[in-house]
């Protein structure tokens, strides 16, 4: 639902072309969301055939291969309201498959274990460091609507309890607390 949201949503400002999106997404939403490329183009190509989006044009730029610029239909910004009021609405539980591996932890080495704890909570680390960069960067420029702050914290706030309960955990097996 989120790509659809998403597509939904950028399309209501101007046409686009489905690299223009990838490029959106990458640029200003790649902290707090995953949509891979090829969804991109699934989705407009759906979208397209349930009416909430049309093509409008297809450019093409020297040798470059072409490309479809698909517009927001009426149906589209009434889909792209209630997808929204729905996303508004809805409670995500996440699950973990780190808490699998916790579950079967007996069967590897402690050390093990502890090696892979340690090399999470680094690269927790360095997405606390990423997204707390990329904020800045973002939040000078003069496009960047105020609301995108929030968003950023939000990320990081998830990020930085994930990493307290790594070092929380590790504390616990070091220490023999939990075997």
């Amino acid at each position: 639902m989120s790509v659809r949201l998403v597509i939904l949503g950028l399309l209501r400002e101007n046409p686009l072309y489905g690299y223009e999106i990838k490029q959106i997404i990458e640029e200003h939403m790649s902290d707090w969301t995953s949509i891979a490329f090829g969804s991109i183009y699934f989705a407009l190509d759906k979208l397209a055939d349930e009416g909430f989006v049309e093509k409008i044009s297809v450019e093409q730029e020297g040798r470059r291969p072409s490309r479809s610029v698909y517009q927001i239909t009426s149906p589209g910004r009434q889909e792209f309201l209630r997808l929204l009021r729905e996303s508004w609405q809805n409670v995500e539980r996440e699950y973990f498959t780190l808490d699998i591996c916790l579950f079967f932890k007996d069967a590897l080495p402690t050390e093990e274990i502890v090696a892979y704890l340690r090399s999470r909570q680094a690269a927790l680390r360095g997405v606390l460091e990423h997204i707390a960069s990329h904020r800045d960067e973002e939040m000078i420029q003069p496009d960047i609507p105020p609301i995108a702050r929030a968003i950023f914290e939000h990320s990081i706030a998830h990020t930085r309890a994930e990493l307290n309960w790594i070092t929380d955990l590790l504390e616990k097996i070091e220490g023999g607390i939990i075997k």
